[in-house]
């Protein structure tokens, strides 16, 4: 919690009761507790003290009452822990969402649809004449009949095939994202919390996915010295480690997972602030922390490429300023023919949502 500044805060709104105002806060301070719901009640009491969040009438214990009987917490007596239930889980990635993806539609950022003519579920507004090999089912009968009555007047009315008017269906496609999350040492380091921002982001993608796009799927890996897959209800408890940055496990990891995927769009998320430094060569890791080392990076070129070759597009969201790696990043994507964003804190989760919605949207015909 050290650097972490809380502003714009009203205790005194009269919009919420008391517990909702209270749970809006609490939300927010297990994000930054990863989940330890002992330390987010502690700084809440701290926050009292300085915003008088509750009142003479509602008091945090009040509060701490109605988390447990409303199921948002549990305790055990003989072990002295309170923990978090999976209802709060739930409710953490759908603040998540509500918090970025609200500010996308304010700015009107995409739409999640493709625009490309074919056999789907959404209505296009523009019509076209008949051709042969159109189905019955795409005929705009309306407009159709009012084109017969331009064309051959009331008293005579008839149809002929001139007349057909087809209302076209846009195809909303299916995707398989990769959501890779670095969570090596740097990530906290230099007095900015890195994580927390990367969580998220991956809270309010896989609630927006889980929500509103079913059929879409979402994996999410986390790399540090290894990689490996996290579920969705361990996005909170996520926390950075004494690790160094394998790039490569992370990437092996994701194709991995991408192979099982029946869809055909598929595509990668990475999320990292600092270089590759660290291969796994059988048992033993190889490490190097100064500068780019030409092992690493050959390894992470060649994974590029073969996503390329398996149509697996790379978006890379680099945390990061420093020229020499930020030309990196660039060399990679332009080997994957991916993207790359060099985005800060504030605006990755606009960045990643806007991809991920254009990543969605392919050409068929």
């Amino acid at each position: 919690m050290r650097g972490i500044q809380f502003s714009g805060l009203d205790p005194n709104s009269q919009d919420k009761p008391p517990f909702e105002r209270m749970l809006d806060v609490f939300m927010q301070l297990l994000t930054y507790t990863s989940g330890d719901a002992a330390e987010a009640l502690q700084w809440l009491n701290e926050l009292d003290k300085e915003y008088q969040l509750g009142s003479n009438d509602y008091g945090i214990g009040d509060f701490i009452e109605d988390l447990k009987q409303k199921g948002y917490i549990t305790e055990d007596h003989q072990k002295g822990e309170i923990k978090i239930t999976p209802k709060t889980e739930q409710g953490i990635r759908k603040k998540s969402l509500e918090e970025i993806f609200g500010k996308l539609k304010k700015a009107g950022k995409g739409d999640h649809k493709t625009f490309k003519p074919g056999q789907g579920d959404e209505l296009n507004p523009e019509a076209r004449p008949f051709r042969f090999g159109d189905l019955l089912e795409q005929i705009d009968f309306t407009e159709s009949i009012r084109n017969a009555q331009i064309n051959h007047g009331i008293d005579a009315f008839r149809m002929q095939e001139d007349d057909l008017s087809i209302r076209e269906t846009d195809f909303k496609t299916q995707t398989s994202t990769v959501l890779m999350i670095d969570i090596s040492h740097s990530m906290i380091l230099y007095g900015e919390d890195r994580i927390t921002p990367a969580k998220k982001v991956a809270m309010a993608l896989s609630e927006l996915i889980t929500t509103r796009y079913p059929k879409d799927t979402l994996d999410i890996v986390v790399f540090g010295n290894d990689a490996w897959p996290v579920e969705i209800k361990d996005l909170p408890y996520l926390q950075v480690g004494p690790y160094h940055t394998n790039t490569v496990a992370g990437l092996e990891l994701a194709m991995d997972l991408l192979r099982r995927r029946k869809n055909p769009n598929k595509q990668i998320f990475m999320i990292t602030d600092g270089k590759p430094t660290c291969l796994k060569i059988g048992k033993r890791y190889y490490k190097n922390s100064f500068g780019l080392d030409r092992k690493v990076v050959n390894r992470c070129m060649n994974l590029a490429a073969s996503c390329k070759k398996l149509k697996i597009p790379i978006t890379t969201f680099m945390i990061a300023t420093d020229p020499y790696l930020q030309r990196f990043v660039q060399e990679f994507t332009e080997m994957n023919h991916g993207k790359a964003y060099f985005a800060s804190l504030d605006n990755l989760g606009s960045f990643i949502f806007k991809d991920f919605e254009s990543g969605r949207s392919k050409t068929v015909f």
